[in-house]
């Protein structure tokens, strides 16, 4: 992006909404405060209404309540909703959808079928009684569904009954976030009123907008229900797990607009087209919906693989032709600080997640009130017809040759459908990241985590978030700055929200010298840069399999092929990780190579047709104590890290998935492993769910979902055993990925020893493996269920066969891909 076109690109002036005032500031501006006093007059006269003036704070309630000027929310763009019987209307149209109905009766006579095989139904005295007995029995069925149905749907929808209760809820719940988010919601001026225009082309055409947000907080439903009120748009219905409908807070959100779904459907055919028959209605009525992408919150502060659910639901409203078209808006919401961080790093080292209830909800609330955590940015993507994405992708898919044969213009193959819903899930990933705005915090704890040394000075501080700042701009990344606020005080604010915590200060030197309390709390403000320089950083980790080796220039050179390779190796090892150009490898590649050496960071020799030949640091960046280049290797090491610590907890004998951290946080202490943040389940999780659709692993799941999966690592993939000691050898299949996967990692004792994986390593893998696998036998021969597992140790003759066609059609699915693989 030209630099002029950047200065166009963040000129438009935002909105802030804080309470009832909307004022206008050019680039997320925030005027500075001129006392320490006035800095609290927004958050503080909130609060001194209901204290010291309590006529004036039941005055303005009553506005809420009556709807005055704009609290009435009667002038909205999108359908009507919000009057009595609106719940009933919408229940009497799902329960009377086709879909459900025919399905209804296909269950029904599935029944009748198996009653009549098992001899349940009465015998006839005559042919025609025994029909009418089944026609009878079959009506019971059709009924008891029925009832079934009903009252799922009652638990499901959203109930936007009362306009008297939205208001107040509005005013409620705005006072409530605001004490927390003391520096107000923060909008695009030129975004909003974009999305209005949407609006209403799509009010006439009797449209929905889908809203597809990212998800970080709790926060992001509500901030976004408090813009499209404020702003006067329709508000949208929320899918929302049914794990957050407990007492009075659950009926409080449904009806502002949560409808409640299971976290998993299973087998559950009337349920799932229930929840097909609502989305079905929704999207026919041009009613908004809004979906959370990722599934789930983010725990690590990146984005995470899209979520196909609801997509697939939605997908399926328009390639059925029941539903024309429907218009998608990616959304991103980022925070100055995220409220559940804190929990998000225990959740991540493997403390099971708490269910939601009342008491928790009460006393985390209480808490929240007291924080100042800066303020929430919303950024909506411009706004794209389904309809119109799904042609542009079948004529696509129809002109690009294909090593398969299929028919792109048939969407009802599932083949089809699932290119087109995976291509759907990433285009709003990529739609998302591009208009995400990077907060003072994460350019702070980026820093932080990206340099060498206990500490940093503050000025070398306010150095790196400039250099970082321009990096970012350079990438075509938006950052939240205030305007003409100087850095300093930017930083000095970000470091307040942080708070002490997570980055320390150390007093008394020649200046403040900060550091990093909590690397793995502050590693979620890094990740939320990281989609930007990810490139860059794959870069960066293929050439450090030299730097790593010391010596020379001519020594840490790398050879073009060399690197190619292990940037494609590690760019295949992260598909699940990040989101990467869609212009394919090479075009990426050798964009990134071109910024670095633009950058002075390395120095490329060409051939006399201009081919790159070698590639290596630049003098410049060498004399400069390779800062930039670290940088790069910083932000990716905890990625290799993790993903390493995956393959080498399988040298041992396959110990189920739930055990891992426990060497990960042995091999942390004793230095073998760099990254604390790297015992991360999610991480972890998705290295496992690389290293299962590649085929090194093979994962046996139970229909019974109390029991956990089982693993064990593919034969060709196992380690080989010393024949006499029975100790797990440095060779094989294995053995040579994780010393791919080591050749880019920062290691911590020994780190230029040759073995990349030591004794001990191998040793305390093979103990736990050995450790494990005993439990799980002995739980299997004595009749006891081990600690931790409730599964047998050993597959059945069916479970195998069952293994046997999954990996086949794995197989087959990574053939029909054409992806490079590891």
């Amino acid at each position: 992006m030209a630099p002029d076109d950047r200065d166009r690109h963040d000129s438009a002036p935002d909105l802030r909404i804080l309470g009832d005032r909307i004022t206008l500031q050019p680039s997320g501006f925030v005027e500075p405060p001129k006392d320490k006093d006035e800095k609290d007059e927004a958050l503080m006269k909130n609060v001194a209404r209901f204290r010291s003036e309590p006529l004036r704070f039941l005055r303005d309630v009553s506005l809420y309540v009556s709807g005055t000027g704009w609290r009435a929310y009667d002038d909205v763009i999108g359908q009507p909703i919000f009057y009595n019987g609106f719940s009933e209307h919408i229940k009497t149209q799902v329960m009377s959808a086709t879909v459900l109905q025919t399905k209804i009766a296909q269950l029904a006579d599935l029944r009748i079928s198996v009653e009549e095989k098992q001899g349940l139904l009465p015998p006839p005295s005559s042919g025609r009684e025994y029909e009418i007995r089944k026609a009878k029995r079959r009506a019971e069925l059709v009924q008891g569904l029925q009832e079934v149905a009903e009252h799922l749907t009652d638990n499901m929808i959203c109930k936007f009954e009362s306009k008297t209760f939205i208001r107040g809820a509005y005013y409620l719940v705005t006072q409530l976030l605001l004490r927390a988010y003391h520096q107000g919601i923060h909008v695009s001026s030129e975004e909003v009123l974009r999305l209005r225009n949407v609006a209403e082309e799509a009010e006439k055409k009797k449209q929905s907008i889908i809203f597809l947000p990212c998800h970080r907080s709790h926060v992001d439903y509500v901030a976004q229900q408090l813009l499209c009120y404020r702003l006067g748009l329709a508000l949208p219905v929320v899918v929302a797990g049914d794990n957050l409908n407990f007492p009075l807070v659950g009926s409080f959100l449904q009806h502002a607009g949560a409808m409640y779904i299971r976290r998993s459907f299973g087998d559950d055919q009337l349920y799932t087209t229930l929840v097909q028959a609502y989305i079905d209605v929704l999207l026919q009525g041009g009613y908004n919906l809004e979906c959370f992408i990722e599934g789930g919150r983010s725990r690590t502060g990146k984005l995470l693989p899209p979520k196909f659910g609801i997509l697939s639901f939605v997908l399926d409203s328009l390639l059925s032709g029941r539903v024309e078209d429907a218009i998608i808006c990616p959304v991103s919401t980022q925070y100055d600080k995220v409220i559940e961080t804190e929990g998000y790093v225990t959740e991540l080292l493997g403390v099971p997640k708490k269910k939601e209830n009342l008491a928790d909800f009460l006393s985390g609330g209480s808490n929240v009130l007291s924080l100042r955590l800066g303020r929430v940015d919303v950024r909506f993507h411009e706004p794209w017809s389904l309809r119109g994405f799904i042609d542009d992708q079948i004529s696509r898919l129809s002109k690009v040759p294909s090593a398969i044969h299929v028919d792109w213009t048939d969407t009802k193959n599932q083949v089809v459908r699932q290119k087109l819903l995976r291509t759907l899930g990433y285009k709003v990933l990529a739609d998302i990241n591009d208009v995400s705005v990077v907060m003072p915090t994460a350019l702070i704890g980026t820093v932080l985590l990206t340099l060498r040394g206990r500490g940093v000075g503050r000025a070398e501080l306010i150095r790196r978030v400039e250099w970082l700042t321009e990096r970012v701009r350079a990438k075509g990344g938006r950052v939240a700055h205030f305007g003409n606020l100087p850095l300093s005080d930017v930083i000095e604010r970000g470091l307040e929200v942080l708070g002490k915590d997570l980055v320390g200060v150390v007093e008394g030197l020649a200046e403040p010298t900060y550091y990093a309390v909590d690397r793995f709390q502050l590693s979620f403000y890094r990740n939320m840069t990281i989609h930007l320089f990810i490139s860059e950083a794959l870069v960066a980790a293929a050439l450090y399999t030299k730097v790593k080796q010391g010596g020379g220039p001519a020594i840490q050179d790398i050879p073009y092929k060399e690197l190619r390779d292990q940037v494609l190796f590690l760019s295949s090892l992260f598909r699940g990780e990040f989101i990467y150009s869609g212009e394919g490898l090479q075009v990426n590649l050798e964009r990134t190579l071109a910024g670095l050496e633009a950058d002075n960071i390395i120095m490329i020799e060409r051939d006399e047709q201009r081919n790159i030949t070698k590639i290596g640091l630049s003098d410049a960046e060498r004399a400069a104590g390779r800062e930039n280049y670290d940088f790069y290797c910083f932000l990716i090491w905890p990625f290799i890290e993790a993903s390493w610590l995956a393959a080498v907890s399988l040298m041992g004998l396959t110990p189920p998935l739930g055990q891992k951290d426990d060497l990960g946080k042995t091999l942390y202490h004793q230095g073998d492993l760099s990254y604390f943040e790297a015992v991360n389940k999610e991480t972890l999780k998705n290295s496992y769910q690389r290293f299962e659709e590649e085929g090194i692993i093979q994962v046996v799941r139970s229909k019974d979902s109390r029991i956990p999966p089982r693993l064990r690592v593919s034969p060709e993939w196992r380690p080989r055993r010393d024949e006499v000691t029975g100790n797990l050898t440095a060779s094989g299949k294995l053995w040579d990925f994780t010393e791919k996967i080591a050749s880019s990692r920062r290691e911590g004792k020994n780190r230029r020893d040759g073995a990349t994986v030591s004794t001990r390593v191998i040793r305390l893998t093979d103990e736990l493996g050995q450790k494990l696998w005993e439990e799980a036998v002995r739980g299997v021969d004595g009749g006891k269920k081990a600690k931790g597992l409730n599964a047998p140790a050993r597959l059945s003759a069916e479970e195998e066969r069952v293994l046997e066609r999954s990996q086949r059609e794995k197989k087959k699915r990574r053939t029909l891909e054409g992806r490079a693989h590891l």
